[in-house]
This record gives structure tokens, C-alpha cells and sequence, in this order.
């Protein structure tokens, strides 16, 4: 069944097409499993709370029809301002809040660090931006920069509040603004989209704007609110939403509420926060947390920032998930929050989660998988910036910043293909992990430290669970021993390090090799035992010391491979690998438009001959758990796609990127994509016009506008026409469906050169042509059309509604060959078309003669026919597309760029 919502509706309707639903908590009281709910462009200031579950096959979908348009909003307008002194009040009854009121409750729960006065769980938005609170009215009248804050200029925007007779008083200062005529929010509401209970499984949420709820802080020792969350549940999708200004976290996947077990550390301070954490873990155990019942969710293509405390949160429910696609950036840049649950993802017990192609940036911390990342793997993510900026006062330790975080875990961790860019790359108190293939330039910090609980006069060592592989079914518990760590094919590059960071760790005097290190490479693992050196203390089942267990409680191995270091990097002592003294390399990141550019010299001095292929089988076991660095479907792993997904050779290049012919990178940043819904809301207009009979501009712009003729007498409601989106089902599925296609090579200035050729009725003008293997996409920019070729084949087909994108591009103009190329791909069209007025045979004989002598001194010999073109070398066919690699006398640029077409109504 579709369900339809509009909010700009007179009233609310039955939730048909003609009389769709106001709200969308109308529609998500009815939907069941199969529906789809869809919802027009607006503002719906609701919680959303979805009472049925969908199943695996028939999932409820709640669909915005126009991306991010569709906006659920935990905050209400804030009218009726009036002057005090420099400032601007307004009292609220507290009536109005009903039974939550988020300006008496305060942000608290375990490892929150509370300040000198805890801030509120609400907050008041100057046009979508949240404001700063202040504790007393005199800081709000004279309001002084806040240089923790990562955006210190607009500290300055202060608020604060009171409790006066039964009402919430709100005094602001606006900086000169008028909040009667800017746009002024309050968030009143703990959530947008979330149910009320748990077990809501198979939802999935599309395209919508969430923001601005008054959610509490999400510790994993307590339910963890979100804005967006599916409670405690399974198979939710959450995909290419705009999600902001949440006052904790943007998502949550986590935990649910455990009676007797809630914020237990600080509500009673008997047991430590790790202890009972240890009991949650087993408690959801004993409640029936399994993989049957529990997480599997995806979140993909979204937006996410400008939260106090995480992008994605979650405990135990974030096992089995993928979190792919997204844009998560200014995580806890406000720093009016601190404490152990900050990161752009924050994850506990991240059990078989895929987390990867992500593009996590400006945030106090960019992922933090912090106890259980067993079967965890982080990769072709592009992480950068999560540093405070300069001229930052940093005020703990925990607000310095690192790209990865991962915390008293066993592993197995994989972390590959990921560029790691920040100051710090990783801090890595904890065992059980493989690096494989990333560049980083940041340092490692707190290897073999950092694992205890803060013990002074006894041993404090945290106790972390490990599980049965690919099970949430515990197998036992262990302290950290550090090492157990891989790193193979790795390239190390030393950035300059920051004066500031290095101060204030001398300051703290935590600038050792075992806390916060500077100095980017494996060195902060001199020292650790390698597999020959640790194995060897055994035998025969015995410790070699018989007089001692102290072996049992030694820093495990470290195995290095394939790793090379540049501008200072330092291996481990005990490394065999690539050391370069001679070269500087230069290395900085440019952004343009939301496009960043890596540039550097880097591949003119990386060698090619270090490095061996990696697998599960070279990667072995994690030692605690036993179990092997492997998908999650128990397969094993060929680390044989670089960052871009090109097939590596059988020498791998060190690093992220196979193919390194060029000096600089356009970094895959998600582009979240075409975006399935491109159908526009149609509303039955009554047309306004005036005397000469023209429709009135205000009709012609504002398509979804309602106009009912003026009347002397009373409008009958029941014959008002209300928006009618006309959507049938079945219909939009094919009309709407986008061919997702990614190719290679990009070949451009096709229309620089003129290459066009009839096409079914029409001229066909090439302006790009796309290749994969023997399949060719030829685009023509002028009349908007897409033609999918089978060069092999000779199968054709014109495509409707695409997405395309290249990993690399190359002008033909460069190059005459590659330029011949494109025209024989448009000649082969054109005849299986049966466009060609003259003889193909005679065609293809002239084109094929042609072609070939610019091909045959590589050793390339083409045959055309009318029925398909193929190439031969060494007496093997080969494809166009390592034609072109083996023909290019340029370079080739690496891209990102997508071009998405969607056909248009006639």
C-alpha cells in the first residue's frame, strides 16, 4: 500500500493520493509491512514513532520525495520576543513542554565529564545553528570568545535560562539581530524518528532532513538516544538523510534499556563504569541479544554533523551493520560536551561491522571502536583535520584528536586502504588488528599504554569480552597484552608536527613514545617481541621459565611487511622495509567545492618490488578470540582492489593506490549518489489569472501552491483539491530506476574533436565516452542520451535514467590513437544501429586499416567487423580498456566525478 503525507495540506486526509495525511506519525501509526510511505517537501516539527515492523522481503519505507526537503524537526519556533536591557527574553509556561521539558533537564550519564555547571539538553537555534549556553545572566549580557570551540566566532551568540513561577525564561543574546524577524528555533523534542519500543524491525528512511532534537548523552551503559534511531531492533536502513545539530548524537544504533543497569556507575558509584559495562555486555547476552534479533542495519549516503557529541553512536545494537557513503564532519567542534563517548562514529561491540568509503572529517575524533571490534573492518575511508585547529585551547586529553581510536579490544580489527591524514592517525590501546595498504601521515599514540582503568595503589587492568567469531555469544574475557598487531604494505609519511599539540603534552607530560608520540611509523612498537621471538618462549606446552607466568602477561608479536617510510617516518626496530633518507616528499591536500585534491611526489620515489599480496591466510588469527582476519560470512579477504576498487597486480604497490602514474589524487569523497526520487510533487491548481487571461506568476512558480477562487460564502473543505502527487507504485519503481554504472577510464574532449555519427534518426555528438573491460558507454551531452555498447557482442541498449562515474580520465586529444579509438566504438554503434547510409563492411575494412597502424608498433592488432570489434596481443584477445592503458602517451588524472542523467517529462 502507499501512504501519502503533505504538510502544507488545509488538513489532514485519509492518507491516499487526493487526501494525504498532514503528519507523518499519522502515516507511521497505519504502515505495515510492504507500504511505502511517501512524504512531501516541509517542515513536520513531530517524533516520529513507527509502531509495525516490516519484514526482510517487505519493509515499511518512509520516502522523502524531493531530498532533504522533507525536514523532521525536533525543535518549534520561538515567537514573541521582547528586550531586556542588551539582550532578549521570552517565558515559555512549562505546560508547554508537556512531560519532557529539555530546560530543567541537564546532560548527564556515564563518562560525561561534567563541567561547573552541566548544560541543558535543549538548545536555542539562530537561523539552524545552535547557540551557546552561558550559566548566569551577566556571562549572556557581556558574552567573551570561547576559544575551546572550534568555531570561536560565533561563541559570542549566547543564551541562557531560568525557572521563574512555572515558567522556562530565555534570555538571549543575538548580537544585534532581531529574533522576531531572524528564523529562532528551540529544540523541545528527544527525538525525530525513533519508536517508542522495541523489536520495530525492517524500516527504512530515505532522503529526509532530521534535525535539532534535544537528545540526552549516550553512554554505552544507558539507552542511547538519537535522533534517528531504531531503538533496539533489526535490518533498519538509513540512507541519504541530511542529519544535524542533534545536542548528543545524530544516530543512534544502540543500546537498549537495561532495568537496574542504567547509568549505574554514576547513579550509585559501587562499581566502577567498566565493571558494569562488563554487566551490560553480559546482561543483553542473557536478554537475547543475537544477530537473529539485534542490529544488521545500514547507513549509507548521509550527511551528518554539527553534533555535541557523535555522528553514529552505538552499543551492541551496532553489530553486523555497514555504514558506507557518508559525509561525517564537525562532530563536538562546540566542546561545551567532553568525555568518552565522542568520536564522528562511536561504537562499542562493532561485531562484523563494515564501516567504509566514508569521508570523516573536522571532528574531535574521527571513529572510535572502543571494546569488541571483533571482525571489524575500517576501509577506504578518507579521514583528515580531526585535530583541533589552531589556535584551539585544548582542555583534555581526550580533545586532541585522531583519525581511529580503537579501545580494549581483541580483534580481529582490519583497518586498509584508508587514508589516514590527521595529525594523529590512530591511538591504539589494544591488540588484534591489521593494517593493511593505508597511507598515513599521522602518528600512532598509547601503544602499550592506555589500558588500564586509573588504578594508583592496586592493579586497575580492564577485563574486555571477546566472543564465539561471527556470534554475539561470549567466549571469554581477557585484559589488553598489546601488540598482536599487522602491518603490511603500509606507506608511513612524517608531517610537520604542530608546536601547539607538542606543548600542551609536555605540559601534561604525556609527550612520551607510549602515550602521545608525534612521530608517524611503527616505531612506537620497538621492543615488542616478533612471532619467531614470542613462540619461542613455549614448549611443549610450557613456559621455558618454569618459575615464572610472566610470559603469559608479555606484549604479544608484531608482524611488519611491505611498508615504506618517507620524510622522517620510523620503522620498528625489528623492520625489514623501505627506508627513504634521500627525497623529500611533498604531500598537502586541496579543497575546491567540496572536491579534495591530494597532491604529491610521493610514487616518483616509492619502489615497486617490497611488497607480497595479502590475505586472510598471511593475516593468520587474532590470539585472544582465535579467530581469523576474515569477511563476515567466514570467506576469506584478497586485498586485491586498491582504494578506488582497480584490480591490484601481483606486486602490489605499497599504500592505498595501485595505479600511480600521476602527482596528484582527487579523492573519492562520497557524492552520495543520484538519488532515486526525482519526481516532483504535482498539486490540482485552480489557475489564477488575471484580465488577459495569462496565469499569474505566483501560480506559475509555486507549483504546489493552493488556490481556492474567492467567495462570498463559506468554502466547502470537502471540495477543496489538496497536492495530488499521482504516483502509482509499480510504475515509479521502472520510470525511476537509475542504472548504477562505474567504469575505469574516462575518455573526454570528445566533442573538442568533433566525433558524431548518425543515431536513430538523430546526430549522435560524443562529447565522453566511458570504458570497463570491452563495454563502452558513449555520451552525448547535447541531447542528453546514454548508449551502453558491448564491443564483444555487439549489443546495445539506449539507457533511461543513469549514474556513471570513472576512476580515471584521459583527454583524446592528446592522442590521436586513443581519439580513433572513440570513433571506431561510434562507427560499430552506428552500424548495429543500422544507422549507416554506406556498405559496414567497407567501413570497418577503411577504419580497421586506419586504426591499426597507429596501434600495431605496441604490438595491438584491432578487428572490426560489423557484428563486434576486438583486439588482439601475444595471440590473446585483450580488452579496450587495456588497449588504452598500453596506448596513452599522457597521464591520467584520478577522478570522482558522476554524471547522472534522469530523463526528463515530456
Amino acid at each position: 500500500m502507499q501512504i501519502y503525507v503533505a504538510g502544507n495540506v488545509l488538513r489532514s486526509g485519509d492518507g491516499t493520493v487526493n487526501h494525504p495525511f498532514k503528519t507523518i506519525s499519522e502515516a507511521a501509526q497505519l504502515a505495515k509491512a510492504g507500504d511505502t510511505v511517501f512524504v512531501g517537501p516541509g517542515i513536520y516539527r513531530e517524533w516520529v514513532r513507527p509502531v509495525n515492523s516490516g519484514c526482510e522481503d517487505k519493509r515499511i519505507t518512509y520516502i522523502s520525495t524531493s531530498r532533504s526537503e522533507a525536514v523532521i524537526t525536533g525543535a518549534e519556533e520561538l515567537k514573541g520576543w521582547e528586550q531586556f536591557e542588551n539582550l532578549w527574553r521570552i517565558r515559555i509556561h512549562n505546560s508547554f513542554f508537556g512531560s519532557y521539558n529539555p530546560y530543567i533537564d541537564t546532560v548527564h550519564g556515564d563518562w560525561f565529564s561534567s563541567m561547573d555547571n552541566a548544560p541543558h539538553t535543549g538548545d536555542i537555534y539562530l537561523n539552524g545553528k545552535s547557540m551557546y549556553e552561558v550559566f548566569d545572566l551577566g556571562a549572556c549580557m557581556h558574552p567573551t570568545t570561547d576559544k575551546r570551540s572550534w568555531d570561536p566566532d560565533f561563541t559570542e551568540y549566547v543564551w541562557y535560562t531560568a525557572q521563574e513561577n512555572d515558567e522556562t525564561v530565555i534570555y538571549a543574546n543575538f548580537q544585534g539581530k532581531n529574533p522576531n524577524i531572524e528564523s529562532v528555533e528551540l529544540s523541545v523534542r528527544k527525538a525525530c524518528f525513533c519508536p517508542e519500543y522495541d523489536n520495530v524491525n525492517y524500516i527504512t528512511v530515505s532522503g529526509f532532513g532530521i534535525r535539532c532534537a534535544a537528545t540526552q548523552w549516550a553512554p554505552p551503559t544507558a539507552v542511547q538516544e538519537g535522533m534517528i534511531s531504531p531503538r533496539w531492533s533489526k535490518g533498519w536502513i538509513i540512507e541519504d538523510c541530511d542529519i544535524a545539530e542533534s545536542k548528543c548524537c545524530g544516530i543512534s544504533l544502540g543500546k537498549y534499556y537495561q532495568k537496574g543497569n542504567n547509568n549505574k556507575w554514576t547513579t550509585t558509584w559501587v562499581k566502577d563504569g567498566t565493571q558494569t559495562q562488563r554487566d551490560a555486555v553480559c546482561q543483553a547476552v542473557n536478554d537475547g541479544w543475537d544477530k537473529e534479533t539485534v542490529g544488521s542495519h545500514i547507513v549509507r549516503r548521509c550527511d551528518i554533523h554539527d553534533c555535541g557529541q557523535a555522528g553514529i553512536v552505538g552499543n551492541l545494537g551496532g553489530a553486523f551493520c555497514v555504514i558506507e557513503d557518508n559525509h561525517i564532519h564537525h562532530i563536538n567542534n562546540k566542546h561545551n560536551l567532553a568525555g568518552a563517548e565522542i568520536g564522528g562514529i562511536k561504537l562499542h561491540a562493532a561485531i562484523d561491522t563494515i564501516i567504509r568509503r566514508n569521508h570523516i572529517d573536522h571532528c574531535t575524533r574521527g571513529i572510535w571502536l572502543d571494546w569488541e571490534a571483533q571482525g571489524t573492518r575500517v576501509s577506504q575511508n578518507f579521514l583528515h583535520d580531526n585535530v583541533p585547529p589552531q589556535g584551539t585551547i585544548i582542555d583534555s586529553g581526550l580533545s586532541l584528536g585522531e583519525d581511529i581510536f580503537i579501545e580494549v579490544s581483541h580483534g580481529p580489527t582490519i583497518v586498509d586502504h584508508n587514508l589516514l591524514l590527521s595529525d594523529i592517525a590512530c591511538r591504539l590501546s589494544t591488540q588484534g588488528i591489521a593494517f593493511v595498504h593505508n597511507l598515513i601521515s599521522g602518528s600512532f599514540t598509547y601503544v602499550g599504554s592506555g589500558t588500564d582503568n586509573g588504578g594508583k595503589r592496586f592493579a586497575s587492568d580492564r577485563f574486555t569480552p571477546y566472543h564465539v567469531p561471527h556470534s554475539t555469544s561470549i567466549a571469554g574475557f581477557m585484559t589488553i597484552l598489546h601488540g598482536d598487531a599487522r602491518f603490511y604494505n603500509n606507506i608511513f609519511l612524517q608531517k610537520k608536527v604542530r608546536q601547539d599539540l607538542l606543548e600542551y603534552c609536555v605540559s601534561r607530560e604525556a609527550d612520551t613514545m607510549d602515550k602521545n608520540n608525534f612521530i608517524c611509523g611503527t616505531c612506537p612498537y620497538n621492543a615488542f617481541p616478533t612471532a619467531a621471538e614470542y613462540f619461542s618462549g613455549f614448549y611443549k606446552g610450557a613456559v621455558k621459565d618454569k618459575g615464572s607466568k610472566d610470559h603469559y602477561y608479555d606484549h604479544l608479536p608484531v608482524y611488519l611487511a611491505g611498508n615504506a617510510y618517507f620524510n622522517g617516518a620510523r620503522p620498528c626496530d625489528t623492520e625489514k622495509c623501505h627506508v627513504d633518507k634521500d627525497h623529500k616528499i611533498s604531500f598537502y591536500i586541496d579543497e575546491e567545492d567540496g572536491r579534495y585534491t591530494l597532491h604529491t611526489n610521493l610514487y616518483e620515489y616509492l619502489p615497486r618490488n617490497i611488497t607480497f599480496p595479502i590475505n586472510s591466510e598471511v593475516l593468520g588469527v587474532a590470539f585472544e578470540p582465535e579467530a581469523r582476519f576474515e569477511n563476515p560470512d567466514g570467506s576469506e579477504i584478497v586485498f586485491d582492489r586498491d582504494y578506488f576498487g582497480r584490480k591490484r597486480g601481483i606486486k602490489p604497490v605499497a599504500g592505498p593506490f595501485e595505479e600511480c602514474r600521476t602527482d596528484r589524487f582527487t579523492v573519492q569523497t562520497p557524492g552520495f549518489g543520484s538519488y532515486l526520487i526525482r519526481h516532483q510533487e504535482k498539486a490540482r491548481i485552480s489557475e489564477k489569472k488575471d484580465e488577459s487571461g495569462e496565469i499569474l506568476e505566483e501560480v506559475k512558480e509555486k507549483k504546489t501552491t493552493i488556490y481556492v477562487e474567492p467567495t462570498d460564502e463559506a468554502p466547502n473543505l470537502e471540495e477543496i483539491q489538496e497536492p495530488n502527487f499521482t504516483i502509482d507504485e509499480d510504475e515509479f519503481e521502472q520510470e525511476n530506476k537509475v542504472s548504477e554504472i562505474n567504469s575505469n577510464v574516462l575518455l573526454t574532449g570528445c566533442d573538442a574533436c568533433g566525433i558524431k555519427f548518425p543515431f536513430e534518426g538523430g546526430l549522435f555528438q560524443v562529447s565522453d565516452m566511458f570504458v570497463k573491460g570491452n563495454e563502452v558507454w558513449l555520451y552525448d551531452n547535447t541531447n542528453e542520451k546514454l548508449v551502453e555498447l558491448d564491443l564483444e557482442y555487439g549489443i546495445y541498449h539506449n539507457l533511461k535514467r543513469w549514474s556513471v562515474g570513472a576512476l580515471q580520465s584521459l583527454d583524446v586529444a592528446e592522442d590521436p590513437n586513443i581519439e580513433g579509438l572513440v570513433r571506431t566504438a561510434g562507427t560499430l554503434l552506428c552500424i548495429l544501429s543500422k544507422s549507416m547510409t554506406h556498405d559496414a563492411a567497407d567501413t570497418c575494412d577503411t577504419i580497421q586499416s586506419k586504426v591499426n597502424s597507429g596501434i600495431e608498433p605496441k604490438g595491438i592488432k584491432m578487428r572490426f567487423t560489423p557484428k563486434y570489434l576486438k583486439f588482439i596481443r601475444n595471440k590473446k584477445f585483450i580488452t579496450l580498456e587495456d588497449v588504452i592503458y598500453r596506448m596513452s602517451r599522457g597521464s591520467m588524472d584520478v577522478v570522482t566525478e558522476r554524471l547522472e542523467n534522469v530523463k526528463k517529462e515530456s
